[in-house]
C-alpha cells in the first residue's frame, strides 16, 4: 500500500513536471506567435523544443562551405555570412516576420519606419529580453545591462551621470597611462625585427582595454580589478552557452559540476569586489579616495540600503566590466583594420592627430577637435557595429507603429542591415567613407534613427562618450608613432561571438613613423 501511495505520488510529479515542461516548451510561445500571426506576420513555422534553430544552425554549416569555396574577397557587407537565416527568411516573409530559438519566438524587424517608431518609444514595457536572464544572472546579475522597468531606471538615473562628458574628460590621462605598454611592445617588436615588423592587433587591444576599465573602476586597486577581470572571462566562458532545458526545469539549481564552477566564480569575484570596497571605504576615512567608478557607485547605492547596496554594487561592476571593455578593443580593431586598407584616410587622420596634439599625448582639449578621427570611427561603426542587434521584450501587451505586440514577445533589429541600407545611405552604403559623417549623424543619412552602434532609444549604452574617447587616444597614439598596411596573412571572416569581430584576429605590418 505505501508503495503504491509512493508510486502514485511520483505518478503525479512526473505528469506535473511534463505539463509544465509542455506548456513552456509549445503552448506559451505559441499563443504569442498566433497572436502576431493574426496581424499578417509570417515567418519560417517552428517544430518542437527547437523551433528554427536547426534550420538556422544549417544555413550558418552550408553558408561556410560556400565561403571556403570562393575568393575570400574582403566585403563589408557581410550579414549574409554572420547571419544567412536572417537573409533567407528576410528575401521570402519581408522585413518583419516571425521566427522562434528554441521555445522564444522572435520578431525581426528591418522595416526602418518600425524601426525608428520602436527607436522614439520611451515606455518602460518595452525591456530587455528576459529570456537568458536566469541562464546569465552569474554574470550579470540584476545589473542595468539586464534591468528593466523601475528597477532599471532608478538603476540610469544614479549610473548616468559618472558617464557624462565632464567625468569622462578627467579619465584622459588613465587612458593615454593604459596605452603605453601596448606603445612601447609595439616599439620594441619594430626595433628587434629590423624596422618593420607584422604584429596580431587583437589581444595588445584587448590589454589596453582591460587596463583602461580596471583603472577607471577601481583606481589604485588595480591588481584586483585585474584578478576580478580574468574571472570574469572565465565566467563568462561557463554561462556562455544556453540550454533550453535549464531555462525551462531550472536544472541550474542543481549542484552539478559545471554550476558548482559557476557558483564558485561568482563567489569570488564577490569577495573581491566587496574586498574592494571596503578598502574604499577605509581610505575615504582617511583621505579623499581616486576618483573611479566604483566609488561613486558605491556613494550613489547607499539609497538601496543594507544587502541591497551590496548586490547594487557589485552586479553593476560587473556590467560596467564587460560593457567597457570587449566592445571597445574590438571597435578599435575594426578601425585599424580599415585605416590600413585605406592609406590615404590613415594619412588625413595622422596629419590631423599631428597638427593638434604637436608630438606630445592628446588631452581633451585635442580629443574634441579630432573632426577627421571622429569620422573614421563612426565609419566603423557603422560597418562594424559591435553589437549586431539590438534586442527588446515586450514585458507587457503594447502597440508599436501599428502593430500590438504580445507580451513576452521578443524583437530583434539586425543592426548591420539598418546600417547599410541603400535607401538609407545611399548607393555606397557598403563602402567605407567617412566623408558621408562630415556633418554628423543628421547629415550622413536620411532617417538618423538609423544608426544604431550604441544601441537604440532610452537604453542607448551609457558609455558611449567613454567609449569615444577610448578611442580617440588609442588611434591617436598610434598614429602618432606608426604606420601600417594589412598582412597577406589576414582572412576576412567577421564572425558572431556575441559581438561581431575578425574570426582569425587581424595581423598589420607596422613600422614607426619617420
Amino acid at each position: 500500500m505505501l508503495m503504491e501511495s509512493f508510486l502514485s505520488f511520483l505518478l503525479l510529479v512526473f505528469c506535473g513536471f511534463a505539463l509544465h515542461f509542455y506548456y513552456n516548451a509549445w503552448i506559451r510561445p505559441e499563443k504569442i506567435r498566433r497572436k502576431l500571426r493574426r496581424q499578417g506576420i509570417g515567418g519560417p513555422p517552428p517544430a518542437f523544443l527547437h523551433g528554427n534553430m536547426k534550420e538556422a544552425k544549417r544555413l550558418v554549416w552550408e553558408e561556410k562551405a560556400r565561403r571556403r569555396g570562393e575568393d575570400q574577397k574582403i566585403r563589408h557587407d557581410y550579414t549574409s555570412s554572420v547571419f544567412p537565416y536572417f537573409e533567407r527568411w528576410r528575401n521570402m516573409y519581408g522585413p518583419i516576420f516571425l521566427y522562434t530559438m528554441g521555445n522564444v519566438p522572435m520578431l525581426h524587424v528591418s522595416d526602418p519606419d518600425l524601426v525608428r517608431e520602436m527607436n522614439l518609444c520611451k515606455s518602460l514595457d518595452l525591456g530587455k529580453a528576459t529570456y537568458l536572464q536566469r541562464t546569465h544572472e552569474p554574470l550579470f546579475g540584476h545589473g542595468i545591462l539586464k534591468s528593466s522597468g523601475e528597477s532599471w531606471a532608478h538603476q540610469r538615473k544614479i549610473i548616468a551621470p559618472e558617464f557624462y562628458m565632464d567625468k569622462v574628460k578627467g579619465m584622459v590621462e588613465l587612458m593615454v597611462d593604459s596605452a603605453i605598454p601596448l606603445l612601447e611592445t609595439w616599439e620594441k617588436r619594430i626595433e628587434n625585427e629590423g624596422g618593420t615588423a607584422e604584429i596580431n592587433i587583437d589581444e595588445d587591444l584587448k590589454s589596453f582595454s582591460a587596463d583602461v576599465i580596471s583603472r577607471a573602476s577601481f583606481g589604485s586597486s588595480y591588481s584586483k580589478g585585474k584578478q576580478m577581470f580574468l574571472k570574469l572571462y572565465e565566467l563568462k566562458k561557463a554561462v556562455s552557452n544556453p540550454n533550453l532545458l535549464v531555462e525551462i526545469t531550472g536544472i541550474r539549481y542543481i549542484p552539478t559540476r559545471s554550476n558548482r564552477e559557476v557558483w564558485r566564480l561568482n563567489k569570488e569575484i564577490r569577495s573581491l569586489i566587496l574586498e574592494v570596497v571596503k578598502e574604499g571605504s577605509i581610505s575615504e576615512g582617511r583621505s579623499s579616495p581616486e576618483n573611479n567608478l566604483l566609488q561613486a557607485i558605491l556613494r550613489s547605492a547607499t539609497d538601496a540600503g543594507g544587502g541591497d547596496a551590496e548586490d547594487f554594487v557589485v552586479d553593476n561592476c560587473k556590467n560596467i566590466y564587460f560593457a567597457g571593455h570587449e566592445t571597445t578593443a574590438v571597435a578599435a580593431t575594426w578601425c585599424l583594420l580599415l585605416l590600413a586598407l585605406h592609406p590615404e584616410w590613415q594619412d588625413r587622420a595622422r596629419a590631423e592627430v599631428t597638427e593638434l596634439c604637436a608630438g606630445l599625448a592628446p588631452d581633451a582639449h585635442s580629443l574634441f577637435k579630432m573632426k577627421t578621427v571622429t569620422m573614421v570611427i563612426q565609419e566603423v561603426l557603422r560597418l562594424y557595429p559591435p553589437g549586431p542587434v539590438v534586442s527588446r521584450e515586450a514585458l507587457q501587451d503594447m502597440k508599436v507603429g501599428g502593430i500590438q505586440l504580445p507580451k513576452g514577445i521578443n524583437i530583434f533589429i539586425p543592426v548591420p542591415t539598418m546600417h547599410q541600407d541603400l535607401n538609407i545611405w545611399g548607393p555606397d552604403a557598403c563602402e567605407f567613407n567617412p566623408k558621408r559623417f562630415e556633418n554628423g549623424v543628421m547629415g550622413a543619412c536620411k532617417l538618423p534613427q538609423m544608426y544604431l552602434p550604441f544601441g537604440a532609444g532610452p537604453r542607448t549604452c551609457l558609455g558611449q562618450n567613454f567609449a569615444m574617447v577610448e578611442l580617440k587616444i588609442v588611434l591617436a597614439l598610434i598614429l602618432q608613432k606608426f604606420s601600417f598596411t594589412l598582412s597577406n596573412n589576414y582572412k576576412h571572416s567577421p564572425t558572431w561571438r556575441l559581438i561581431v569581430e575578425p574570426e582569425h584576429g587581424v595581423d598589420l605590418i607596422v613600422k614607426k613613423v619617420l
